[in-house]
């Protein structure tokens, strides 16, 4: 941030302004790949599960963890950008990077206080050692007692720091990592030939939660629609609210008010009432919360459809090249966006957290935040896809410059449609996984 700030306050034009601020751009990426995986499950290791009280704030922490985000992003599009409008780039970057240094000022206070977990390594070189020392082990024969796979003792150091994990009977030939070979000496062992029964399991746990790590990433691809055909909708409707004209671009400010209300209402309605029906301190399972936001994102492409639909069938009847259809007719939309964001994104992060190995919480976290990323590739695929279909004929095709000569509300059902069926994938998928078992 205060490379990006010189570079829009002193240095005006010519290569060193882009170098600089392009320098600032992969910094920034840089860090927040570091922090974001890492902040939420830092958070939640502050709570002690051996504690009820602090084992029922634990659950509602990643509620209000989205919440503390969605206050930034509201800010950051609201008044941020009112300061960049009215007073400059430079004033505008050079107070967010206040806001970080406070923030890093905020870290460093309760730093005296935090509860860590002890690193146990690189948990990527954890799973490549059982992939290739399985690998090595390719023609060993498994025991006929799990109990004989290579497990650290219980009086050994580093085992009081590791959570063990219980031998499980699936993916069967991972287990070929942790047999001991008759010239081996299990205290002595290289890692890369001989792996415990925690670390097979760990790697697992990884491959067992891939198949719910894909429904997300087709969750992103709708998502992904609220900063891209969802701006091109408005821009063809009419935006005159009274004398005053909203740009298509804030009304993604509803999706950061809908997120700020559903939290609240999910953490202080919806969990207790369903705590007293289902018994559950949880409430509903983090599994159950994703699901429901995966139906959420199906009413959003369903809605966009059913508005598009409508602004298409005034702008024919007017004969106009902008609809008479008001803009704020998109707000249910991006509406339901904020609260699918509150039942999938928040149930994503607790299932990862939750089911993922103690040293390997952070890298879970990565890989559910890959699916951001990889949605929106899937959702420009889609996107280059259906326009290159829809156009081969000569013809317009479903999202054209003008959308009043396309069908963008094609498109949305097409989405709608590939919402229904990652719904039912991952309903099968929830329903075939089996969770972790600690020792």
């Amino acid at each position: 941030m205060v490379a990006m700030s010189i570079s829009a306050s002193f240095l005006k034009g010519g290569s060193s302004q882009s170098v600089v601020f392009f320098l600032g751009l992969y910094m920034m990426a840089i860090g927040a790949g570091g922090i974001k995986p890492c902040v939420s499950s830092f958070g939640a290791d502050q709570f002690d599960d051996s504690s009820p009280a602090e084992r029922l704030k634990k659950y509602s922490f990643f509620n209000w963890f989205f919440f503390a985000t969605y206050i930034g992003s509201f800010v950051s599009g609201t008044a941020v950008v009112w300061v960049q409008d009215h007073y400059g780039w430079a004033v505008g970057l050079w107070l967010p990077t206040l806001f970080i240094a406070l923030a890093i000022a905020s870290f460093l206070l309760g730093s005296s206080k935090y509860r860590v977990q002890k690193p146990m390594g690189s948990p990527i070189v954890r799973v490549f050692q059982v992939i290739v020392a399985a690998i090595q082990k390719w023609n060993a024969v498994l025991p006929y007692d799990d109990s004989l796979l290579h497990e650290l003792p219980e009086k050994t150091p580093m085992a009081a720091d590791i959570h063990k994990l219980q031998h499980t009977p699936v993916l069967r030939f991972l287990d070929k990592a942790a047999v001991i070979s008759s010239t081996e000496d299990p205290s002595d062992s290289d890692p890369w030939r001989l792996c415990t029964v925690t670390q097979v399991e760990e790697l697992k746990v990884i491959i067992g939660m891939l198949p719910i790590w894909t429904t997300g990433i087709v969750f992103f691809a709708v998502l992904a629609q609220f900063s891209s055909t969802f701006l091109e909708q408005g821009r063809s409707m009419n935006k005159l609210v009274g004398a005053f004209a909203v740009p298509p671009a804030s009304l993604a400010s509803f999706d950061a008010v809908s997120v700020l209300i559903w939290v609240p209402v999910y953490d202080r309605v919806l969990v207790p009432a369903a705590r007293r029906l289902t018994g559950s301190a949880r409430g509903i399972s983090e599994l159950q919360r994703y699901g429901a936001g995966l139906l959420l994102s199906v009413l959003v492409m369903v809605a966009a459809a059913l508005v598009e639909t409508q602004r298409l069938a005034l702008a024919s009847a007017h004969g106009e090249g902008q609809s008479s259809m008001s803009i704020l007719w998109q707000v249910p939309q991006y509406f339901l966006v904020g609260a699918s964001v509150v039942f999938t994104c928040v149930g994503q992060t607790e299932f990862f957290y939750n089911e993922a190995p103690p040293s390997m919480r952070s890298l879970c976290s990565a890989l559910a935040l890959l699916t951001v990323a990889l949605g929106s590739y899937v959702s420009s695929l889609v996107v280059t896809a259906v326009a290159w279909l829809t156009t081969r004929g000569g013809g317009p095709g479903w999202i054209p410059d003008d959308l009043n000569d396309g069908h963008l509300e094609r498109f949305f059902w097409l989405l709608a449609a590939m919402s229904t069926l990652n719904l039912a994938v991952f309903v099968y998928c929830a329903t075939q996984y089996k969770r972790k078992t600690v020792s």
